[in-house]
């Protein structure tokens, strides 16, 4: 059986003090260290390191004033805290000073040996609002021993290639740091469950709590079932996925029902997308096409063809080459 414990910390930063911030993400780690033992990965909300406010309390140049680059003093932090507990870290995000000057709301996930294994940049900021400037590729990481895990950033789950591309490169779960603090936040669960089901994979959506945001962080299965959803203050969710629910659900369809993937690998070629440029679907890398028929539908494998980090831009299954 193939499981990964996480820890969801539904809290808020410290409105524009990072350094504060930083002592409350360093101490509800710790917490959770000494507390759940058989935990292996924390996440928190979006922005937590960068200290953001409440909606209407923003300042137009505090985007400018917090960011940094990555690898950075911050990140350096992380790495080593989650050294020091031995855990794996997606700290939310933070603004980030690209070597082009450009700020980018930029997630990381670091290892417990305090290195940073992948490295993403919010490809859908939430505009007009957001004026950090998008990233341009969707990233994977892998967890030795246990699956594939892809990051997503609030706004990115109200767009269906954000999941269906991080699924396509073999994710099993969809880690969403998340600062919502306006009334479409139902709205987001609806798309988190949606996610989930049409891509069977877990995904699991962390908001800020009141009064940063309106909190309702959740954790979703393959199935699209709500496992485990917060209220709004300050809470956590602790919970044991089984990667192998993905498996299962991949090979014999949600509710023995769906599998949406081995009918991409029979016909997703032959439909043409106008909106990208008329391409057909490609099957995934990590599917085992086998044989399509009516008795003989194809299987999936465990994902194992893409390098952690590595962005969709870059893989490449034996029958497609992806365009970049």
């Amino acid at each position: 059986m193939r499981t990964l414990t996480i820890a969801a910390i539904q809290t808020t930063p410290v409105a524009f003090d990072i350094e504060a911030s930083w002592e409350r993400l360093r101490a509800r780690v710790h917490a959770v260290r000494d507390t759940f033992p058989h935990v292996e990965l924390v996440v928190v909300p979006e922005l937590m390191l960068a200290a953001e406010t409440p909606l209407l309390q923003a300042r137009e140049d505090w985007m400018n004033e917090a960011a940094e680059p990555v690898p950075g003093p911050t990140t350096d932090r992380v790495c080593t805290l989650a050294k020091e507990t031995g855990l794996w870290l997606v700290p939310g995000s933070l603004y980030e000073r690209g070597d082009d000057g450009l700020v980018y709301n930029t997630a990381v996930a670091v290892s417990p040996l305090g290195e940073i294994a992948a490295t993403y940049r919010k490809v859908f900021p939430w505009q007009p609002y957001e004026q950090t400037t998008p990233g341009n590729e969707f990233v994977v990481f892998d967890i030795p021993g246990v699956g594939r895990i892809g990051l997503a950033i609030c706004y990115d789950g109200s767009f269906p290639e954000t999941a269906r591309q991080l699924a396509w490169l073999g994710a099993e779960v969809i880690i969403q740091p998340t600062l919502t603090a306006t009334c479409d936040r139902e709205m987001e669960v609806v798309c988190s469950r949606a996610n989930a089901w049409t891509n069977q994979v877990f995904v699991v959506n962390v908001n800020a709590g009141d009064p940063a945001a309106v909190g309702a962080s959740c954790i979703i299965d393959p199935e699209g079932t709500v496992r485990q959803r917060a209220g709004v203050g300050e809470e956590i969710l602790i919970d044991c996925l089984d990667l192998d629910a993905v498996t299962r659900a991949r090979s014999h369809g949600t509710f023995a029902l769906n599998r949406p993937w081995d009918q991409i690998a029979r016909h997703g070629a032959d439909v043409r997308l106008p909106m990208y440029g008329g391409a057909g679907m490609q099957t995934p890398p990590w599917h085992e096409a086998g044989q399509a028929g009516a008795g003989c539908l194809p299987r999936t494998s465990l994902p194992g063809r893409a390098e952690v980090g590595t962005p969709f831009s870059a893989i490449t299954s034996p029958d497609t080459t992806v365009a970049t």
